[in-house]
């Protein structure tokens, strides 16, 4: 059974439409797909149109949330799965969250272009196809413009990593995890040792995560190194947490591919034998 529970469609920033990433999902011979996209449902009734017979589909997204405990706080992602969309506290925060991310994008293009980079909002609203606006639209744009090579080139300092930078909100993760519990989904912290995206948040923080709801920990990620998985899978294991592995599939925006790294069935199932908030379809 390959189960890949971390994929992201033009309803945040991936390339393929839901639609397309189920049809994707079913032709790299996966089982179970998650479709997470960040702090948005709205990729979720198109992919479950579209679904190919033989494919389960997880609903899901992943939130953008900060640990207040550091300073500066420490932004980190999680994963959440099977929730209720309708669940009004959890509803009103995803729209606030797709708001600001709209209004930090738009920010990010005025910076952009008073220092005259040729780029448009209305052309970065175009890459983003209806979906929320984000970062990697304006990488496209700058792309496009012949200012930088890849995502990645545009993710650095020089662009969107520092100088053009604009600062987004984000949900206290205490209060995303207890949200997303009340609206009866479960949370898997996303990459959470990706010492390459930057700073990581302590042990002591999971803990207490743990102790609040958290469901478990993504161990399996491109963006960990293998000291770092065993790292996690032995924390999982002390805090009886469960253990993911996902692609974090973006389609063009990153090399990886669906499927790349996988969940057990055995956690599958306790995360889907946990969430009472919508059932996987299929």
């Amino acid at each position: 059974m390959r189960i890949d529970l971390h994929c992201h469609s033009t309803a945040s920033d991936g390339t393929l439409t839901p639609a397309e990433l189920v049809r994707a999902g079913a032709a790299a011979g996966l089982d179970v797909l998650a479709i997470t996209d960040h702090d948005t449902t709205g990729g979720w009734d198109q992919a479950a149109a579209a679904r190919p017979d033989g494919l389960t589909l997880v609903r899901g997204a992943e939130l953008s949330c900060r640990w207040h405990g550091a300073e500066p706080a420490i932004a980190l992602h999680l994963l959440a799965y099977l929730f209720d969309p309708a669940e009004p506290l959890l509803a009103a925060e995803l729209i606030r969250l797709r708001s600001d991310r709209e209004q930090r994008a738009e920010k990010i293009v005025e910076k952009l272009r008073a220092d005259g980079v040729p780029i448009t909002w209305a052309e970065v609203q175009e890459y983003a196809a209806g979906g929320s606006v984000g970062r990697p639209h304006i990488a496209q744009a700058l792309i496009r413009a012949g200012l930088v090579g890849t995502t990645t080139e545009a993710f650095a300092s020089k662009w969107l990593g520092a100088r053009y930078f604009v600062p987004k909100s984000d949900l206290d993760v205490f209060e995303a995890v207890r949200a997303v519990r009340d609206a009866g989904g479960v949370t898997v912290f996303a990459h959470p040792r990706a010492t390459v995206r930057g700073r990581v948040v302590p042990d002591r923080l999971i803990v207490e995560l743990a102790d609040a709801g958290l469901f478990g920990l993504e161990a399996d990620h491109e963006d960990h190194t293998p000291a770092e998985r065993e790292q996690i899978r032995a924390l999982a294991d002390q805090l009886g947490l469960a253990v993911t592995g996902s692609s974090d599939f973006h389609g063009t925006h990153k090399t990886v591919k669906l499927g790349a790294f996988q969940t057990a069935p055995e956690m599958y199932e306790k995360i889907v034998s946990a969430a009472t908030g919508v059932p996987v379809l299929g």
